[in-house]
């Protein structure tokens, strides 16, 4: 579209009342009445009666002038419109002169007055007009009767031209208010993805770097504790673990970084899956029972699963003292899938049991719990954390499948 005709588009939707530069505009419209008034008053357009004299002039000018303010004051300036034009009809000058300044006040108040007073006005006006013409001649009476459709065309104009930049207005606000839904929406969407990420990372790094501590403490130990006998094949072993949960921890961390910086259709990367949870399981020492049949769990439901499995083995591991031994069970009950991880750890953690986590943190004022909570609470489960009375700790999750049939 051309600019010209974007711009002139903009003008005509753009409400009167609200426009920049009104009385500069406003002015120079009058002064373009004026001129075309006078032509009129002249004869030079068309020939409808007597030339007016200084009386006319004045008249003539009077409903010229407020023109200026026709935006300012709509209302007042039609009344001194009409009020100027009504004795110089009746002293029977050229009734063509004033026509053009009377259409300018009467659209004015029709563009920016409300409809329910507009059609009054319109009509006050041509019964005016009538009256005043019968007084003067009979046959001009009849002439502007039969003419006042135009006075009533120009009503008509003012009000559409006033529904249509409503509209437009409506149109515009409501465009608005989309465009800052979505940037609320896009604003809470990255606020999630930001959670989910730390999430993410809190339990890979937690989880690595938990194992690493315990791995070392094995190997320190087998050092330190009789030097003369050293157990190679302990030591070895705690070293490979080290490498291999270094390896591991490596390749979520890329896998996560790969993330951050992909593109928004890749803005969920790959989640986590209970596949993957015999070799979480074997790197802390646990042991597994894993029954799932023929049933299958939405992927987010399998991520939650892993990461609550991953969490709680990290608390185990890091609460529950040496030689802590853990057993993760990961069943399909029903419609449900039931995610248990139970230690025997001697240290425990003390005031921390309830449902959905409440009543403290299970990591020592960490994040852990508060992820775990989460992330049972987007798919829609229930978590359940505390100390068991044999002894040890236990984590538990209720997830619904999340896969219809």
């Amino acid at each position: 579209m051309p600019p010209f005709t974007e711009r002139a588009l903009a003008v005509l939707n753009r409400d009167p009342l609200d426009a920049p530069h009104r009385l500069r505009t406003d002015t120079a419209i009058a002064a373009a009445v004026g001129a075309l008034v006078a032509a009129l008053g002249l004869g030079l357009v068309v020939d409808s009666g007597r030339q007016p004299d200084l009386r006319g002039w004045l008249l003539l000018t009077a409903t010229v002038l407020p023109l200026a303010l026709r935006r300012v004051l709509p209302v007042p300036v039609l009344v001194v419109t009409l009020a100027a034009v009504a004795p110089y009809h009746a002293l029977d000058y050229n009734h063509a002169a004033p026509v053009p300044a009377s259409l300018v006040a009467i659209y004015t108040v029709a563009a920016t007055g409300r409809p329910l007073w507009t059609v009054p006005i319109g009509s006050g006006v041509v019964a005016i007009a009538v009256t005043i013409m019968f007084t003067v001649d009979s046959h001009q009476g009849a002439e502007v009767l039969r003419t006042s459709g135009w006075i009533f065309a120009v009503v008509a104009l003012g009000v559409y031209m006033r529904l249509h930049r409503r509209y437009v207005a409506a149109i515009v606000e409501r465009a608005e208010r989309a465009e800052r839904t979505q940037e609320e929406e896009a604003a809470r969407r990255v606020a999630e993805e930001r959670l989910r990420i730390a999430r993410d990372l809190h339990d890979l790094l937690a989880h690595s770097i938990t194992l690493i501590g315990v791995q070392t403490s094995v190997a320190a130990h087998v050092l330190t504790v009789d030097p003369q006998r050293l157990d190679r094949v302990a030591l070895v072993g705690a070293l490979d673990g080290i490498a291999e949960t270094c390896r591991t921890a490596r390749g979520e961390l890329r896998t996560t970084l790969e993330v951050l910086r992909a593109g928004e259709a890749e803005c969920e990367g790959p989640l986590p899956d209970l596949a993957a949870l015999p070799d979480l399981v074997g790197r802390a020492e646990a042991v597994l029972e894993l029954r799932m049949g023929d049933a299958k769990a939405a992927p987010a439901v399998e991520a939650a699963a892993y990461r609550v499995v991953q969490e709680a083995l990290t608390n185990a591991v890091r609460h529950g003292g040496a030689g802590v031994k853990a057993v993760v069970r990961v069943v399909v009950d029903g419609g449900n899938l039931r995610v248990s991880v139970r230690d025997d750890g001697v240290d425990g953690v003390d005031g921390v049991d309830g449902v959905d986590g409440v009543g403290g943190s299970g990591d020592s004022g960490g994040y852990g719990l508060v992820g775990m909570r989460e992330r049972v609470r987007s798919v829609g489960g229930t978590l359940t954390v505390g100390p068991r009375a044999e002894g040890g700790f236990e984590v538990s999750a209720v997830l619904p499948l999340g896969v219809d049939g």
